[in-house]
């Protein structure tokens, strides 16, 4: 077999035993497709060597001047790639694996204050349009209860627990995981239910939230464009995107004394290491209160 056919292979245990999104195995594909860019179509799985993969990472850096994250992201495939293949018994050691991760640059991450995002910036519509309310609702999960956008998009109405005051999330890798509901959000979806009912749509249990007028789901594009134009009618002028609202639900839950393994949980992180990027955030903003109020900074 051929190189080639054994990514294809890899695909297809991705898609169909660990049930990634098509999104993510996308992904993945991309990434593969593009060592075998360096390798050749018909290469052999032999060409799937340490010393290919840094071959590869050095092109990827210094001929295509793609970015340590980017690069992080094409190794990671193959790493997976690997390791695929040695559970599978067909290679004893994955070549990858001591292939080092490019260093990425540190960046602080984007978020809203507090006093942004509170009650009294988001007045009560009277009478409000469902675009409106689809907005408001999405703000509620996101912010609220610190789901990605992805995640609101693919939410049935069987995983809402009014009661319970509890979202059941279905996550990256299928995995699911149980957050709080905020008692505004409680008091939109109802209102939105019953819009859509009048809109002609009848919710059923494992029916999508999120439909269009032609009873399709919305696209992410269309979900990310209520948040951003939500987020520009409140004056906000930083970057305004789904990804800031979820930034800024980790960053002051911590804030308020959160504990990082209950934010880490909320958010659906595997790794810990992903969730204390936060706590680099409220760092970084005490040290630029404090030199900017303190008279000995």
């Amino acid at each position: 077999m051929l190189l080639s056919d054994y990514f294809q292979q890899f695909l297809t245990y991705l898609a169909t035993q660990r049930r990634f999104s098509p999104r993510t195995t996308d992904t993945y594909g991309k990434s593969l497709r593009k060592f075998l860019e360096c390798t050749g179509e018909g290469a052999a799985l032999s060409a799937f060597s340490e010393m290919s993969i840094k071959g590869f990472v050095w092109d990827l850096k210094m001929k295509q001047k793609l970015a340590p994250t980017s690069i992080c992201e094409h190794l990671a495939a193959l790493k997976s790639f690997g390791k695929y293949l040695v559970r599978s018994k067909v290679l004893d050691k994955n070549p990858a694996e001591s292939v080092p991760m490019p260093k990425r640059p540190k960046r602080l991450v984007n978020v809203l204050g507090q006093k942004d995002l509170a009650e009294e910036k988001f007045p009560e519509l009277e009478n409000p349009t469902l675009p409106q309310l689809r907005a408001r609702i999405l703000l509620e999960l996101i912010y609220g209860s610190g789901l990605r956008i992805s995640e609101c998009q693919m939410l049935t109405w069987d995983r809402i627990d009014v009661s319970a005051k509890l979202v059941r999330v279905l996550g990256k890798g299928n995995k699911e995981r149980v957050v709080p509901i905020t008692e505004s959000f409680i008091e939109r979806i109802g209102n939105y239910k019953q819009m859509q009912v009048q809109a002609g749509h009848l919710p059923t249990a494992t029916g999508l939230v999120f439909l269009s007028n032609d009873g399709k789901p919305f696209g992410l594009r269309t979900l990310r464009n209520d948040i951003h134009d939500l987020l520009r009618e409140i004056g906000w002028e930083g970057k305004a995107s789904p990804h800031v609202l979820r930034h800024s639900f980790a960053t002051h839950l911590l804030e308020n004394g959160a504990e990082i393994m209950s934010v880490k949980e909320m958010l659906g992180h595997s790794n810990i290491s992903t969730t204390q990027v936060y706590t680099h955030v409220n760092a970084e903003r005490l040290r630029a209160a404090f030199k900017k109020t303190h008279p000995r900074a």
